[in-house]
């Protein structure tokens, strides 16, 4: 079978460490093209500074992955569904709820297929707590994700500013997990959201989560960009068996009762164009908004705290 053609808008950080060489590798897919306002290419394809230029030159190219900023990528995915294109949205798809749900929308009117990808929940690790808590039911869960903003977005000014969602960035990722495990709806009770002085975004957020569970297991996550040293991606969890479970490694590795489980390699980007693919070949997309739900609660209900200026 015949690669899908695609084209890639955006080549920064994200598209570079992982799209391009999972998609190189690929299957299912080719690049065929890319957008790119700095004039960057990839292995010689053509370069277009706009999509509008790409679409002109190129309308044979039938399927786009957006990963862009946030901020700007609703104008960019209603455009591509615009020009006919299936859509690929790296996450989080977009900035606003309601740019979200427009997307949903045109997409289903235009007939194509949108894919909001929540990178961290492909994993065998994830799929198995998910099993286990459908299994045994849900005591707790705490989430601890915490890093160091200037090794994993070095000097990306963006995630400071309105719409650039701070450590929601990495904070989304575990979100992600969360909503997939869960075998209920979680929904925001209350947060503290601490913002450097001379930001508009948070650099730490504390959430406490409540449940419509008659036994209201105990719910909460950490999210910190100060972190120093080996990154804390990992969630502790007690069933209401009593079994203890971490997931760690962003959601890669499994252990139960103090026992390794299950264990994947990395390869969360290749499960996701797989599962791409899958879209594609049913016509059926795939936009679960709850992580991104989650984010704009915690910042409607949020008591904002103030710390020292971050600088670079």
């Amino acid at each position: 079978m015949a690669k899908h053609k695609i084209a890639i808008i955006g080549l920064g950080k994200i598209t570079q460490d992982q799209h391009l060489p999972v998609i190189d590798k690929s299957d299912d897919f080719e690049v065929a093209a890319v957008v790119s306002q700095r004039g960057l290419s990839h292995n010689g394809v053509p370069s277009f500074k706009t999509a509008a230029d790409l679409y002109a030159a190129m309308p044979e190219i039938g399927i786009v992955s957006v990963n862009t900023p946030p901020d700007v990528r609703h104008a960019i995915a209603r455009e591509a569904l615009e020009a006919g294109k299936h859509v690929l949205l790296e996450k989080p798809p977009a900035a606003t709820l309601a740019e979200f749900e427009d997307l949903k929308a045109f997409a289903a009117a235009k007939g194509k297929v949108l894919f909001a990808t929540w990178h961290s929940q492909f994993n065998p690790a994830v799929d198995e707590a998910k099993a286990l808590l459908a299994q045994h039911g849900v005591g707790s869960v705490k989430i601890e994700w915490r890093e160091d903003v200037k090794k994993w977005h070095p000097g990306q000014e963006w995630i400071w500013e309105p719409g650039g969602f701070g450590v929601f960035d990495p904070g989304i990722n575990a979100l992600s997990i969360f909503v997939k495990i869960l075998p209920f709806a979680p929904f925001v009770k209350a947060a503290t959201l601490t913002y450097p002085e001379n930001r508009q975004t948070p650099i730490a957020a504390k959430l406490t989560f409540g449940s419509a569970e008659a036994s209201q297991p105990a719910l909460t996550a950490d999210f910190d960009w100060r972190e120093q040293g080996d990154e804390k991606w990992h969630m502790t969890i007690e069933t209401a068996a009593g079994h203890r479970l971490r997931l760690y490694k962003g959601g890669a590795a499994l252990e139960v009762d103090g026992k390794l489980a299950v264990e994947a390699l990395s390869e969360e980007y290749e499960r996701i164009y797989a599962h791409f693919a899958q879209l594609l070949a049913s016509g059926q997309s795939d936009v679960d908004g709850a992580p991104l739900r989650l984010v704009a609660d915690a910042m409607l209900v949020g008591r904002r705290d103030v710390t020292e200026a971050f600088v670079w």
